[in-house]
């Protein structure tokens, strides 16, 4: 597993990643962090689908739409985590552990992953991914989008 920046440069510079995966919360609005810096380079189409009310980001919501050349990969796959203040480390952990079979089912092999900001702690973040996403995919395949206290625990 890798753990980066989530930056413009760190989504620009991502190679050999089939798929992007976003966890969205149903209210961090405008969205921030990787979230915000993919929906930037997919020219806002991300927000667009949230604005429609087509994906609110309510919990157990899954979307799949093409990145549309914006991004080396080409489909990105939204995940609903409800309200922010309502993710506890259980929820959190079952919500990873369903996206990453969902994206095994569509035949994703490598992945970049995109938290929210709000929500758990990132001890408790970092846990999740490395229990309850990661082993679903195989070792170096994994690039999670995370700021720097999240990435020292990653």
């Amino acid at each position: 597993m890798t753990a980066v920046d989530p930056s413009l440069d760190s989504i620009d510079s991502l190679t050999g990643v089939d798929a992007l995966c976003v966890v969205v919360t149903d209210d961090d609005r405008p969205l921030t962090g990787g979230a915000g810096y993919i929906d930037w380079r997919m020219c806002g189409a991300l927000s667009r689908v949230l604005l429609r009310g087509f994906f609110k980001g309510d919990r157990g919501e899954q979307l799949l739409m093409p990145t549309s050349g914006g991004i080396t990969a080409v489909k990105l796959f939204a995940v609903g985590a409800g309200s922010s203040k309502s993710l506890d480390e259980s929820t959190f952990g079952l919500l990873l552990e369903n996206a990453a079979q969902m994206l095994k089912r569509a035949g994703v092999t490598s992945v970049a992953l995109s938290l929210p900001r709000a929500g758990l702690d990132d001890q408790k973040k970092a846990e999740a991914v490395k229990k309850r996403f990661a082993p679903m995919f195989a070792p170096g395949l994994t690039t999670v989008f995370a700021e720097k206290s999240l990435r020292a625990l990653l």
